[in-house]
């Protein structure tokens, strides 16, 4: 028989990558929020899990219960097959720990196919987070990228990433840029979603010596920072970076690609049109129609974003380092000079 597994003996292994967690709930159960780097082995698809729960509903429990029997048992072999090709230990989670993490762990206990179950399910993991992201006491200060539109400190974060030092790609967990435009081409993480990435970097980074995050306000696309990273933000050392603006078309233009994007694009221009001088934002519109993005790109800038962004700096008093560079590569040795221990 298989044996259930803690949200805490599940989370040490997993750090360790001696376990494999596999979410059997359906597809769009895992998309709308799963513990991260689970994979997805559904027992039931969608249209299955919504018919047994109509079932369910409208006729008995018994009756679900043998129509979900029918239905796996015809998908048995595949289902099986699927974990036997997964190598090391596993632990399986549902909702709630219940039968259908029950119904895997058994069926792969009988075929010598060994996997812990998660007691409690996806709903103990969440619990977990919400308490933890309550009570974490984050020490690292903070680094904090500001500057124009298009500056490219996305970009910045990620290549201090690359060359291992401590960040937080708040854009990445939410899957959008932050902008009014910042979910086209981006699924676009949910709250669920956001904090699970956000408390596995905090955990990850406890012991840092410093983190460096973008200057993002509270809210990035659907989801929302936590109070304590907002305090974060707003009492760490900041670093203001200037690019010339036809290097920020550049940018922006290589980021969004808007030729592929033409509709969301211009969806989501309508959102901000009117907060435009009418004139200029009968030009941004007629030059995203025709395909003359960065035409578009650098009137939005000089006419919305930048006014709107000078405006904000000009209520900070607190000291701050700036600095002036010709191309993201400046910007990336100049950040890394000021960073602690240079």
């Amino acid at each position: 028989m298989f044996q259930d597994i803690t949200i805490e003996e599940l989370l040490a292994r997993k750090n360790t990558k001696d376990l494999t967690i596999i979410d059997v709930r359906s597809p769009s159960e895992y998309l709308d929020g799963t513990i991260p780097g689970s994979l997805n082995i559904p027992i039931f698809d969608d249209e299955e899990r919504a018919e047994i729960g109509t079932t369910y509903k409208q006729v008995s429990v018994e009756a679900a219960k043998e129509r979900g029997l029918e239905i796996v048992s015809a998908k048995l072999p595949a289902f099986i097959k699927a974990f036997s090709l997964i190598s090391g230990p596993k632990a399986v989670f549902c909702w709630r720990g219940g039968m259908r993490s029950r119904t895997t762990a058994t069926v792969l206990s009988l075929m010598d196919i060994h996997a812990y179950r998660l007691a409690g399910g996806i709903r103990s993991y969440r619990q977990w987070v919400v308490h933890t992201l309550e009570s974490i006491d984050f020490k690292p200060p903070a680094m904090i990228l500001n500057g124009h539109t298009g500056t490219g400190k996305t970009a910045i974060l990620r290549r201090l990433q690359s060359e291992g030092y401590p960040i937080l790609d708040l854009e990445y967990m939410a899957d959008h840029r932050g902008s009014i435009f910042g979910h086209v081409g981006q699924r676009t993480n949910n709250q669920k979603t956001f904090e699970a990435l956000l408390l596995e970097q905090l955990l990850k980074l406890q012991d840092a010596p410093f983190i460096v995050m973008e200057g993002e306000s509270k809210r990035i696309g659907k989801a929302v920072l936590p109070r304590f990273m907002v305090e974060k933000k707003e009492a760490g050392t900041q670093i203001f970076i200037e690019l010339p603006i036809e290097e920020r078309v550049r940018h922006i233009l290589e980021d969004y690609q808007p030729a592929a994007h033409k509709g969301e694009i211009l969806h989501a221009f309508k959102r901000i049109k009117t907060r435009i001088h009418t004139p200029i934002a009968k030009e941004i519109e007629a030059n995203l129609l025709i395909g003359h993005y960065d035409r578009a790109v650098r009137l939005l800038l000089e006419h919305y974003y930048d006014p709107r962004y000078e405006h904000a700096m000009s209520q900070y008093e607190k000291e701050s380092h700036f600095i002036q560079a010709q191309t993201i590569d400046e910007a990336v040795d100049a950040v890394k000079r000021i960073l602690p221990g240079r």
